[in-house]
């Protein structure tokens, strides 16, 4: 009997064991893929996101292993949904919990390197501190200029190798220039007359020529200047030292600041603990629109899970009714809003409520004489903006109570008759405690969606109406996550994502909270029944 050794192709590679061509291409693939995480992970510690850059690191060595050894041949296939997972969703919760304990915002984009970079690239110009230049052109369109300060001292300078003094018998130098001492060449750059100076002016005039602490910049056609290092950073001190006029600036709360409070900017990320976190309860210029805000938010997802679930539950009830005809058509006509796109039916409601032309106040100018300003005035656009989430959310409630409401068996209903219960009784005592015991999770779970339901507040008001003298962008209508756009992107006072992230934070862990307490509460319901 042939063992299985001998019984396998000749040739043909081992189970478990890749062939050649596929080893190659993997490795081809992975080099691909580790080539474009070191950049990604060197892009991450230049911006200062040592921690992405980590676990990019994490990532990138995970896929190797997946791909390198079999035993973990299985893990490769889910590789891409890991990846994925990571970059999209664990990654911004990361970041978005670092941006929340940071100041991070419009006056503090750069990190600290970079603003020290940008401090010390300033010049400043000494008074007396003017030179005489004469141009030198090469061939190809490059300049060196001769330098000459007050005192005679000479300097050849250009873009490329800087400031340097001149020496006498330097072998790049040619014939000297009887008219004014200079030399007719340097190397291939031949000495300019006036005329072609004025010629490549434009030119000329975009030279800056820097060293370490110096600069040399074109004034006008017979004179430059020289200009010093404005800013030096000690880092010893952490201290930003002003040259020109000997002042220190220390560095606190994403910024150098000098003793009298004057401050450099622009600002840096700099970590500063729990403060966003706080600043909501404790900044009086925030606290109360940030307060009023999360006050409407939650009124606006209970009222809204109540005018959505009683409409639907009432029109559930006339609807399963047997006695009523051509309940087919009725109930197709019920659901027509869950039909339409959502932010269709918004922008619908808004040319409807419109103050000026709308059907709704024509009609209400014909009738009573009166024209709700549904947009400007704070009550009546909180109530519109609930009276069409209701429009939008009913549907889904109808369909859902409906269905519970022919699971219940009627069997209960028949013995309620019998025992003498009328109604509004049988309704107490069995279709709504049944009912509840079904629909509750998806109750909470509407809560949850109405309290980040940013769509609706965004189409109707943006918002507003505005709340006057408030430190933050906050709107009557805004509930958190609106809020939080604002703040991060369309305050027009300045972005500030720290703050948002912070709030986001806090919107996460109510929400947390809500999917906890839904959990239960299911697990629960399902322990009666």
């Amino acid at each position: 009997m042939p063992s299985s050794r001998s019984s396998r192709k000749e040739g043909a590679p081992r189970r478990g064991v890749p062939s050649i061509p596929a080893l190659v291409g993997r490795l081809i693939a992975l080099a691909f893929i580790d080539a474009v995480a070191l950049v990604l992970a060197y892009a991450l510690i230049e911006g200062d996101l040592l921690l992405g850059a980590v676990v990019l690191a994490i990532i990138t060595l995970a896929i190797n292993a997946f791909f390198l050894i079999e035993r973990l041949y299985p893990l490769r296939w889910i590789a891409p949904g890991l990846l994925l997972t990571v970059l999209m969703v664990v990654y911004p919760v990361l970041f978005t919990v670092y941006i929340a304990f940071t100041n991070y915002g419009q006056d503090h984009i750069l990190s600290k390197a970079q603003v020290v970079e940008r401090l010390e690239g300033r010049f400043f110009v000494d008074e007396g501190q003017s030179l005489t230049w004469r141009a030198y052109r090469s061939a190809d369109g490059r300049f060196l200029l001769w330098l000459e300060d007050s005192q005679g001292n000479r300097s050849i300078g250009s873009p490329r190798a800087g400031i340097e003094p001149v020496t006498e018998g330097d072998p790049r130098f040619g014939p000297i220039d009887p008219v004014d001492g200079l030399p007719a060449n340097i190397d291939d750059y031949q000495k300019l007359s006036r005329i072609e100076v004025v010629r490549y002016l434009t030119a000329i005039e975009g030279i800056v020529i820097t060293d370490d602490v110096a600069q040399v910049r074109i004034a006008s056609l017979d004179r430059a200047e020289l200009g010093r290092e404005k800013y030096t950073y000690d880092a010893r001190r952490d201290v930003m030292v002003d040259n020109e006029t000997g002042v220190d600036y220390r560095s606190e709360a994403g910024f150098f600041v000098a003793a009298d409070g004057s401050r450099l900017t622009p600002g840096f990320t700099d970590f500063i603990g729990p403060a966003n976190l706080t600043r909501a309860f404790t900044d009086p210029n925030v606290r109360g629109p940030f307060i009023g805000v999360f006050i409407w938010t939650f009124a606006f997802a209970f009222l809204s899970v109540v005018t959505t679930f009683g409409l639907g539950l009432g029109l559930a009830l006339v609807l399963n009714d047997k006695r009523l005809p051509a309940k087919g058509i009725f109930r197709t006509l019920a659901i027509i809003p869950y039909t339409i796109p959502g932010f269709i039916s918004i922008l619908i409601w808004v040319g409807l409520l419109n103050p000026l032309y709308g059907p709704v106040n024509v009609a209400l100018r014909d009738i009573g004489g009166i024209s709700p300003s549904w947009f400007s005035d704070p009550t009546l656009a909180k109530v519109a903006i609930l009276f069409v989430n209701t429009w939008l959310g009913y549907p889904y409630m109808l369909l859902v109570a409906l269905g519970a409401l022919q699971s219940i068996p009627s069997d209960l209903y028949e013995a309620a008759r019998i025992d003498g219960a009328n109604a509004l009784q049988q309704f107490r005592r069995i279709t709504f405690p049944l009912l509840l015991v079904a629909v509750a999770p998806l109750l909470i779970g509407s809560f949850a969606f109405n309290f980040n339901n940013f769509t609706i507040i965004e189409l109707m008001t943006q918002g507003g109406p505005a709340t006057p003298g408030t430190g933050t962008p906050a709107g009557q209508t805004d509930i958190l996550i609106s809020y939080t756009y604002r703040l991060a992107f369309a305050s027009g006072r300045g972005q500030d994502y720290a703050f948002a992230a912070a709030v986001s934070l806090i919107i996460f862990a109510i929400v947390a909270a809500i999917t906890i307490f839904n959990f239960r509460l299911s697990r629960r319901l399902e322990e009666l029944t």
